[in-house]
């Protein structure tokens, strides 16, 4: 007996005595689509990170996707600095807007969500209708509109006129009300209200937490949303010092024609906007997956 093609064929086989399974042409197809979809959004990010290393000059007389002069630093300082700190000011209002918006919006959209998937009464699949219709509106056929609502309030050129339409998230009054009747047991409100405890302590003590990775879901999507919104402000604010990152940003871009040193600073600016938002994704990612997943199992 020959031992060692034996010992030759096992090691081919391997330790189960199985010949190696081969990748499937299906499974190869959908890592290499994966790939280029990914490198698809990725290399505007890339060309972001490279382009906030060059000068003025080398922004255009270099290859755009390589590095060439590194200032990066004295490029970060001249948009911190540039205007008597104006970006500053921008990043302020951004994190207002996105972070109190968002938050109110998440608070608001857990408790219409947990009444339309809780309590019974006379027309609440008709609410639950036009909720839906709301995610289907695009915001920007409702700018013009509330801006002339706002005008004749005397809201218009303030925070709130960019803060109150931030409030309302149809679409996470939709997600909320699927993980509510997914994730909140009845039995549990019916003992907590058997103990005595009303319907606002229920909601504040237990229905909150339940439902924390719907809420930071809807946090996440809100909270991007109105970071990167840039209609709605264009419409609302003619002050600049209450623009946020978008905005100001896009009146740098356009000023650059005149000043050629804020092409650079615009580049250097939008790196640095993107990085909340790298950072709020990397840090709740994991509640944002198990958020969709719960939802994408009820419906």
């Amino acid at each position: 007996m020959d031992t060692s093609t034996g010992t030759s064929r096992a090691a081919v086989a391997g330790h189960d005595g199985r010949p190696p399974r081969r990748p499937k042409p299906s499974r190869i197809l959908v890592v290499a689509l994966l790939t280029i979809a990914a490198l698809y959004f990725l290399l505007p990010v890339y060309w972001l990170v490279v382009a906030s290393t060059k000068s003025s000059a080398g922004l255009f007389g270099s290859f755009g996707l390589w590095f060439s002069d590194s200032q990066w630093l004295h490029n970060l300082s001249q948009v911190f600095s540039y205007d008597d700190g104006v970006f500053w000011n921008w990043t302020w209002n951004s994190f207002l807007y996105a972070g109190i918006g968002g938050a109110l919006a998440t608070l608001l959209a857990c408790a219409a969500g947990y009444a339309l998937a809780v309590y019974r009464f006379r027309g609440r699949e008709a609410v639950f209708k036009v909720v839906l219709a709301g995610v289907l509106l695009p915001s920007t056929a409702l700018a013009l509109p509330l801006y002339l609502l706002f005008s004749e309030v005397g809201l218009n050129n303030t925070y709130w006129a960019v803060l109150i339409p931030s409030m309302v998230s149809p679409f996470g009054v939709y997600l909320c009300r699927i993980y509510a009747e997914a994730a909140v047991p009845m039995e549990m409100l019916e003992a907590a209200r058997v103990d005595g405890a009303g319907e606002l302590r229920i909601f504040n003590t237990l229905v909150l937490r339940t439902m924390t990775p719907a809420l930071v879901t809807v946090f996440l999507f809100q909270f991007v949303g109105i970071w990167n919104n840039y209609f709605l402000p264009l419409v609302m604010l003619s002050d600049d010092h209450k623009y946020p990152l978008t905005l100001g940003l896009t009146t740098w871009q356009s000023q650059a024609d005149r000043h050629p040193e804020l092409y650079q600073l615009t580049v250097g600016g939008a790196f640095l906007s993107i990085l909340p938002l790298a950072a709020a994704m990397l840090v709740l990612q994991r509640f944002w997956r198990s958020g969709l997943t719960q939802g994408s199992v009820k419906g």
